[in-house]
Protein backbone atom coordinates (compact mmCIF):
# COMPACT_ATOMS: atom_id res chain seq x y z
CA UNK A 1 0.00 0.00 0.00
CA UNK A 2 1.19 3.25 -0.99
CA UNK A 3 0.04 6.60 1.10
CA UNK A 4 0.33 10.08 0.36
CA UNK A 5 1.48 12.15 3.50
CA UNK A 6 -1.11 14.04 4.84
CA UNK A 7 -0.93 17.22 6.65
CA UNK A 8 -2.55 18.00 10.15
CA UNK A 9 -2.34 21.49 11.98
CA UNK A 10 -3.60 21.26 15.61
CA UNK A 11 -3.89 23.89 18.25
CA UNK A 12 -1.85 24.07 20.76
CA UNK A 13 -2.15 26.47 24.23
CA UNK A 14 1.64 26.27 24.85
CA UNK A 15 4.41 25.96 21.88
CA UNK A 16 7.31 25.02 23.95
CA UNK A 17 5.59 22.49 25.97
CA UNK A 18 4.21 20.78 22.93
CA UNK A 19 7.09 20.90 20.74
CA UNK A 20 8.93 19.35 23.69
CA UNK A 21 6.51 16.32 24.17
CA UNK A 22 6.45 15.87 20.24
CA UNK A 23 10.30 15.69 20.23
CA UNK A 24 11.10 14.35 23.03
CA UNK A 25 8.61 11.42 23.22
CA UNK A 26 8.31 10.45 20.20
CA UNK A 27 11.54 11.34 19.02
CA UNK A 28 10.03 13.46 15.99
CA UNK A 29 11.84 15.52 13.59
CA UNK A 30 11.45 19.34 13.11
CA UNK A 31 10.81 20.74 10.36
CA UNK A 32 10.17 24.59 9.54
CA UNK A 33 9.05 26.70 12.65
CA UNK A 34 8.31 29.80 13.69
CA UNK A 35 7.80 31.48 17.41
CA UNK A 36 4.16 30.30 16.98
CA UNK A 37 4.03 26.95 14.90
CA UNK A 38 6.23 24.43 14.50
CA UNK A 39 6.68 20.90 11.62
CA UNK A 40 7.14 17.45 12.57
CA UNK A 41 7.94 14.76 10.46
CA UNK A 42 5.17 12.69 12.48
CA UNK A 43 5.77 8.93 11.19
CA UNK A 44 6.14 9.99 7.02
CA UNK A 45 3.25 12.90 7.69
CA UNK A 46 3.52 16.49 8.57
CA UNK A 47 2.38 17.24 11.44
CA UNK A 48 2.09 21.41 12.17
CA UNK A 49 1.66 22.73 15.97
CA UNK A 50 -0.14 26.35 15.96
CA UNK A 51 -0.21 28.36 19.23
CA UNK A 52 -3.85 28.87 19.82
CA UNK A 53 -5.74 29.55 22.77
CA UNK A 54 -7.34 26.85 24.82
CA UNK A 55 -10.10 24.85 22.70
CA UNK A 56 -12.98 23.34 24.50
CA UNK A 57 -12.42 20.02 23.94
CA UNK A 58 -8.55 20.36 25.49
CA UNK A 59 -10.32 20.54 28.36
CA UNK A 60 -13.28 18.30 28.81
CA UNK A 61 -13.21 15.74 26.01
CA UNK A 62 -16.28 14.35 24.39
CA UNK A 63 -16.54 10.78 24.05
CA UNK A 64 -17.96 7.91 22.58
CA UNK A 65 -18.39 4.54 23.37
CA UNK A 66 -16.02 1.77 21.20
CA UNK A 67 -15.45 -1.97 22.14
CA UNK A 68 -16.64 -1.12 26.09
CA UNK A 69 -14.28 2.01 26.30
CA UNK A 70 -14.73 6.00 26.16
CA UNK A 71 -12.93 6.77 23.05
CA UNK A 72 -12.36 10.90 23.09
CA UNK A 73 -13.57 12.79 20.29
CA UNK A 74 -12.20 14.53 18.45
CA UNK A 75 -8.61 12.57 18.62
CA UNK A 76 -5.76 11.99 15.26
CA UNK A 77 -2.70 9.13 15.09
CA UNK A 78 -1.47 6.82 12.91
CA UNK A 79 -1.46 3.03 11.86
CA UNK A 80 1.81 1.84 12.91
CA UNK A 81 3.38 -1.77 12.27
CA UNK A 82 2.68 -4.10 14.87
CA UNK A 83 6.22 -3.65 15.73
CA UNK A 84 6.74 0.19 15.64
CA UNK A 85 3.32 -0.49 17.91
CA UNK A 86 4.75 -2.23 20.68
CA UNK A 87 7.69 0.19 20.92
CA UNK A 88 6.11 2.72 21.03
CA UNK A 89 3.75 1.63 23.48
CA UNK A 90 6.45 0.29 25.30
CA UNK A 91 8.39 3.89 25.52
CA UNK A 92 5.35 5.90 26.34
CA UNK A 93 4.88 2.91 29.63
CA UNK A 94 8.47 4.28 30.03
CA UNK A 95 7.72 7.84 30.10
CA UNK A 96 4.76 6.92 32.93
CA UNK A 97 2.35 8.37 29.85
CA UNK A 98 -1.13 8.88 31.58
CA UNK A 99 -3.24 6.58 29.36
CA UNK A 100 -6.78 7.43 28.31
CA UNK A 101 -7.22 3.50 27.40
CA UNK A 102 -3.99 1.57 28.02
CA UNK A 103 -2.51 -0.24 25.25
CA UNK A 104 -4.85 -3.46 24.52
CA UNK A 105 -6.28 -5.55 21.67
CA UNK A 106 -9.24 -4.41 20.20
CA UNK A 107 -12.09 -6.40 18.57
CA UNK A 108 -9.97 -9.66 19.26
CA UNK A 109 -10.90 -12.63 17.45
CA UNK A 110 -13.20 -10.22 15.40
CA UNK A 111 -13.06 -8.86 11.51
CA UNK A 112 -10.58 -5.84 12.51
CA UNK A 113 -8.91 -6.86 15.27
CA UNK A 114 -5.97 -4.14 16.41
CA UNK A 115 -3.82 -2.67 18.98
CA UNK A 116 -5.09 0.15 20.23
CA UNK A 117 -3.93 2.82 22.78
CA UNK A 118 -5.23 6.36 23.65
CA UNK A 119 -3.50 9.32 25.23
CA UNK A 120 -3.40 13.25 25.79
CA UNK A 121 -0.40 15.19 24.42
CA UNK A 122 0.10 18.20 26.99
CA UNK A 123 -2.46 20.28 24.99
CA UNK A 124 -5.22 18.49 25.87
CA UNK A 125 -5.04 16.63 21.87
CA UNK A 126 -6.32 13.32 22.45
CA UNK A 127 -3.90 10.63 20.18
CA UNK A 128 -4.42 7.39 19.19
CA UNK A 129 -1.92 4.85 17.73
CA UNK A 130 -3.00 1.28 16.30
CA UNK A 131 -1.71 -1.50 14.59
CA UNK A 132 -2.96 -4.26 12.68
CA UNK A 133 -1.62 -7.64 12.66
CA UNK A 134 -3.00 -8.18 9.01
CA UNK A 135 -3.49 -4.58 7.17
CA UNK A 136 -5.84 -5.86 4.57
CA UNK A 137 -8.28 -5.86 7.87
CA UNK A 138 -7.82 -1.98 8.40
CA UNK A 139 -11.07 -1.43 6.40
CA UNK A 140 -12.53 -4.57 6.76
CA UNK A 141 -16.29 -4.64 7.70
Amino acid sequence: MSLQPFHLAIPVFDVPLARAFYRDVFGLEEGRSAETWVDFNFFGHQLVIHHHPKMPYQEHANTNSVDGHNVPVPHFGVVLTWEQWEALAARLKAEETDFIIEPYIRFKGQVGEQATMFFLDPCGNALEFKAFKDMRQLFAK
